[in-house]
């Protein structure tokens, strides 16, 4: 994606503020209080800001729509930050349960609270202290998306509308996250030709809905979609957000370390089940995949054994079975705004943050 843009800067201020306010609200609480705070805080830096964007292009597709002088309100602004705050308590969780040690080239929230509690000289065991203390982290997290969130809203028209959808957003984000960690478990005792359609059920709940389909539709309500305008942008925003997952899962397995900040093969060696690796067991013999099975999650995989996996899924052509469902599913979203009551320049915007989206490197 590309950056800065006026909207990722707007964000930025947006976070700086409120964590000033917050800053200065935990000092009495104590040092190590303050610690814990400033750990939330770093999880805030950086990214790419995609699903402001996608909220803040969703407004404005309604909004530009039904006027052409509409203006950015603070509501926007505090509804386009909650949403990444949101999303660093999904990374914090997300990286936690499945043994991440990086995030964006540096370590991940529980690697940190670990090193702090080390470099503090404190009693007991230093990675469960992380470990724990990045679940609270994450759960600080979600409070704070909520208190701007609804500081955001304490004066717009369409204020229940986004509260319900942003409620539902949490909701399937979780669930999600809950059959992921199930399929890791569950894949065995399931029949193989399943589990594409079961790992495509996470990458609808855990990842489309809540990074590209319900920003989208957030900032269009905040603005008052009718329900053609919402029907579009929802017929548009899932199959963005399923092919952003897709190309997330490319990327997790054969991406460059320089650019995506994790370990190249990171997926193969916590062992995630996506769509890539169910389409790669579907087109192997029994030994094969047996051989997979056994390497899949070996969170000491070398880098020859990354290359013979990353060999075995192209040789299945289960990649290119991928990036063929990832174009798929961008036409159809192509094809979902033509037409559609929407303002033209933010569908062209929106057009061009799908291409960012889904062709990319990192």
């Amino acid at each position: 994606m590309p950056s800065p843009t006026p909207v990722q800067d707007a964000v930025s201020a947006r976070l700086d503020r409120f964590l000033t306010a917050l800053g200065s609200e935990s000092r009495a609480y104590g040092p190590d209080a303050e610690m814990f705070i400033r750990s939330a805080a770093a999880t805030l830096r950086g990214g790419k800001r995609l699903r402001a964007r996608f909220c803040h292009t969703g407004w404005r597709a309604v909004a530009h729509f039904s006027a052409r002088d509409a203006v950015e309100t603070d509501a926007l602004w505090d509804l386009c930050a909650a949403l990444e705050i949101f999303q660093s308590a999904a990374l914090v969780h997300d990286d936690l349960i499945d043994n991440s040690d990086t995030r964006r080239g540096g370590p991940a929230a529980h690697r940190s609270l670990e090193q702090q509690h080390r470099t503090l000289a404190w009693a007991g065991d230093a990675e469960s202290f992380g470990r724990a203390g990045a679940i609270l982290l994450g759960d600080l997290l979600v409070a704070w998306s909520d208190d701007l969130l609804e500081q955001g809203l304490a004066d717009a028209a369409h204020a229940s509308q986004v509260r319900r959808e942003y409620a539902r957003m949490r909701r399937d984000v979780t669930t999600g996250q809950f059959l992921d960690i199930a399929e890791e478990s569950a894949w065995q005792v399931n029949p193989i030709a399943e589990h594409a359609d079961r790992a495509l059920r996470v990458v609808s709940l855990k990842s489309a809905r809540y990074s590209i389909e319900q920003p989208l539709l957030l900032g269009a309500l905040l603005a008052g979609a009718d329900e053609s305008q919402q029907a579009a942008l929802r017929r548009f925003g899932h199959p963005v957000g399923m092919a952003f997952q897709l190309r997330d899962d490319v990327l997790g397995v054969f991406g460059d370390q320089s650019l995506t900040g994790k370990p190249t093969g990171d997926d193969l060696r916590e062992g995630k089940r996506t769509v890539l690796i169910a389409f790669t067991r579907e087109h192997l013999d029994a030994s094969a995949r047996r051989l997979l099975d056994e390497l899949l999650g070996d969170p000491m995989l070398s880098a020859d054994q990354v290359s013979a996996l990353q060999a075995t899924i192209t040789g299945s052509g289960a990649l290119a079975r991928v990036e063929e469902l990832i174009d798929s599913y961008a036409q159809q979203a192509d094809r979902a705004l033509s037409g559609a009551p929407l303002d033209n320049a933010a569908v062209g915007e929106l057009r061009d943050l799908a291409r960012a989206a889904t062709v990319r490197t990192a």
